[in-house]
């Protein structure tokens, strides 16, 4: 799943000139200013950190490939509405660039997380000096280890002798990092990696799909709850595997999205059920606005809703299946 995903977020950078944004993304940006005092989204303790975060969070992608202009009123458009957790990375095409100066008016009353996907010192440090520059800032509040999939490749790797924690620990002494975390694909690396360093945060994917196909997130939610990490929820939106890349709908999405909104309101519930601190809607910009405008209306679902989910289920081939021993 993570090759597919890589390509996925190569193909996006590449389409930058044809990229097309939405008149509904266009009327929602320009309007940030007209009811953002009424509007509140919960926040919840982010683990061990200590922060407050926004239940559901912006990720960088979101404006990957935007003009700055657009970039900057959707930036304002969340943060007026309530969102504080922001998260990026490097592999996300110009997606710093365009984020560092959109958030720049309100960076210091916002959580920021980036990562680096170098499991070497000399690597990971060279990444994060990149993204200070792009993001227009003097510190991280969440620096993580990304896209960790294979427990010797990315976890020893990254945790041995010369590898990118060794850097990511000095910038945490120096106060260029606050909070240290990871983001995994696969429950294999994300439990090799929490039995193996400190971590204050994981970000995971949490569906609904995937939890009742092959209970993908069980074992590794278990144990960061029991660690006392702070879990933020990916893939809340997911509804399963592109069968025919042709007809895709969203290209900045390597999966295939939840777009209707009253099925998008309760795989995020869902999710935000699961005892995780923030869910990240998908990266196409639409689907993004779509669910920040719901995001001061998530609540628990009924009985009802969680067995219609359920049931919609028996019809998804997962994403992430368990791995059979």
């Amino acid at each position: 799943m993570e090759i597919g995903r890589r390509d996925f977020l190569r193909a996006a950078a590449a389409g930058a000139a044809g990229l097309i944004i939405s008149d509904n993304v266009q009327a929602m940006a320009s309007r940030h200013n007209m009811d953002s005092k009424m509007y509140k989204i919960e926040r919840r303790r982010l683990g061990k950190t200590g922060s407050e975060v926004s239940i559901i969070g912006m990720g960088g992608i979101v404006v990957m490939n935007l003009e700055q202009q657009l970039a900057n009123r959707i930036v304002a458009d969340a943060f007026e509405r309530g969102i504080n957790y922001y998260d990026v990375a490097p592999s996300y095409g110009n997606a710093q660039w365009k984020l560092g100066p959109a958030l720049k008016p309100w960076r210091d009353k916002c959580f920021l997380a980036c990562k680096s996907g170098k499991r070497d010192r000399v690597g990971a440090e060279a990444e994060m000096k990149e993204s200070l520059k792009a993001l227009e800032t003097d510190h991280f509040d969440l620096y993580q280890l990304h896209g960790i999939a294979d427990v010797e490749k990315d976890v020893h790797a990254a945790l041995g002798k010369g590898g990118a924690m060794e850097g990511i620990t000095e910038a945490r002494k120096n106060g260029v990092v606050r909070n240290i975390g990871f983001s995994a694909h696969s429950p294999e690396a994300a439990l090799a990696a929490m039995r193996e360093f400190d971590f204050d945060t994981i970000m995971y994917p949490v569906n609904f799909g995937s939890h009742y196909k092959s209970g993908f997130e069980c074992e590794v939610l278990k144990e960061a709850k029991r660690r006392g990490m702070g879990i933020i929820a990916i893939k809340a939106m997911m509804k399963g595997t592109v069968t025919d890349n042709s007809k895709k709908k969203h290209p900045k999405c390597w999966y295939e999205p939840i777009d209707d909104p009253g099925l998008a309101r309760m795989a995020l519930g869902w999710s935000l059920g699961q005892g995780v601190s923030a869910c990240l809607p998908p990266g196409d910009e639409n689907l993004f606005t779509m669910a920040l405008g719901m995001a001061g209306e998530l609540r628990p679902l009924t009985k009802k809703e969680i067995e219609q989910l359920e049931e919609m289920t028996k019809g998804l081939e997962p994403a992430f299946p368990v791995k059979k021993s």
